[in-house]
């Protein structure tokens, strides 16, 4: 069986699910010019996305184990694939224009969330050494996906400018598409017909489970926080073009976070991933505080990339910890995890929108509200610290 071919599928789905999640993103302040819509409502494409990816993480263990996890993967690449072609066909099929958006918004975000369920076990599953470092390098082509997604779209709106974002949605439609082939193609090992693990009751019942829930949860949040306004913050609040404030904003977020990532990966069986985790919640405390405080735009865009660096290692070293801390936990596990993620990455950024509009528009006091996240996931990984100490040094 070929498994590098199925990594490197895989290293594709989480390029997807970086198109699905920072594309549209790219787009907000033309969409509320061409549009005429709010702050707010560019808030709800957001908090849809999640809470559509959400919803699919909620109800993925009562199928995926039975209808298995090839067919899974096929489903969520050509409902991504829809999803972005839907943003030019839905916007001339429906009269209001941002309901054809919000329509294919949601189609995608059920793709997005069966990659985000769907992935990382087919990858601790398969017979790598070092899980660790191998889980790091997937997650870390979220972030390749992240910058290919701003330096392309860049690019070509540069080029053809902005009103043409419909076939931009378009070709990155393409990826997606590439990758269903590949799964379409590849025999399914025999170790994927096997899946199982813990039931759904089990897991929540554990009190271990529910603060690796809201570990990943305040990871999401962190994370998006940042992440999905970071375009529009560069823009509007730092003034700076269009052009720049991408480069410069999301993508360099993205280039930060993949660093991490792939610093860990490379590094990581030297490293504390606890003190690594504690130390990435306090910069990105910092980061924000930098970002939003700050009355230079240098200092502002240097802070949104510190928050690129500090949370690069947030996600994947939750579902590491998880992985290690409740063995056997299977699709349902990673499933509800996932679920706590898309909570976070829909919370995040509603919180920040919520209080940006409060706020008269301004995005750096939405984005200064965002701070409770890395605060809150810092308590918990030292709450867990300090109960593995008062025991045997794990958790069960």
């Amino acid at each position: 069986m070929n498994y590098k071919r199925i990594k490197h599928a895989c290293y594709l789905g989480y390029v997807t699910q970086a198109i699905v999640n920072n594309f549209l993103p790219l787009l907000f302040l033309t969409l509320q010019r061409s549009f005429d819509v709010s702050l707010e409502q560019l808030s709800l494409l957001v908090s849809v996305n999640f809470g559509v990816q959400l919803l699919t993480d909620l109800t993925s263990p009562l199928y995926v184990d039975k209808i298995g996890y090839w067919p899974s993967m096929r489903l969520a690449h050509l409902l991504s694939a829809a999803g972005l072609i839907g943003l030019w066909a839905f916007t001339e099929l429906f009269a209001e224009p941002f309901t054809g958006v919000l329509a294919a918004v949601v189609v995608y975000a059920v793709g997005g969330g069966l990659l985000e369920v769907l992935v990382s076990p087919i990858v601790e599953a398969c017979p790598f050494e070092n899980k660790e470092a191998e889980m790091s390098l997937l997650h870390s082509f979220y972030c390749v996906g992240h910058v290919v997604v701003v330096l392309v779209s860049t690019a070509f709106f540069t080029i053809f400018g902005l009103d043409n974002w419909r076939i931009m949605a378009c070709v990155w439609a393409l990826v997606p598409l590439y990758n269903l082939y590949n799964f379409c193609t590849m025999p399914v090992p025999y170790i994927f017909e096997q899946r199982g693990g813990m039931k759904v009751t089990a897991l929540v019942k554990s009190g271990v489970f529910w603060r690796l829930f809201l570990m990943m949860l305040c990871a999401g949040a962190s994370e998006q926080g940042m992440s999905q306004w970071a375009s529009a913050f560069a823009e509007s609040s730092l003034g700076v073009s269009k052009t720049l404030g991408d480069l410069l904003g999301p993508c360099c977020f993205a280039i930060m976070m993949g660093i991490s990532r792939v610093f860990f990966g490379r590094f990581g069986d030297r490293l504390d991933l606890r003190k690594f985790m504690n130390l990435s919640s306090l910069l990105c405390i910092v980061s924000y505080l930098l970002a939003t405080l700050t009355s230079s735009p240098g200092l502002g865009l240097v802070g949104c990339m510190l928050c690129g660096l500090s949370v690069g290692i947030m996600w994947p070293g939750s579902f590491s910890i998880a992985a290690a801390s409740m063995r056997g936990g299977g699709t349902g596990m990673f499933a509800l995890l996932a679920l706590a993620g898309d909570i976070g990455c829909g919370s995040g950024p509603a919180v920040v929108g919520y209080a940006a509009e409060k706020a008269g528009g301004d995005l750096k006091t939405g984005l200064l509200f965002a701070i409770v996240f890395p605060t809150l996931l810092l308590i918990l990984n030292f709450s867990r610290r300090t109960k593995n100490e008062q025991s045997s040094g794990t958790e069960s």
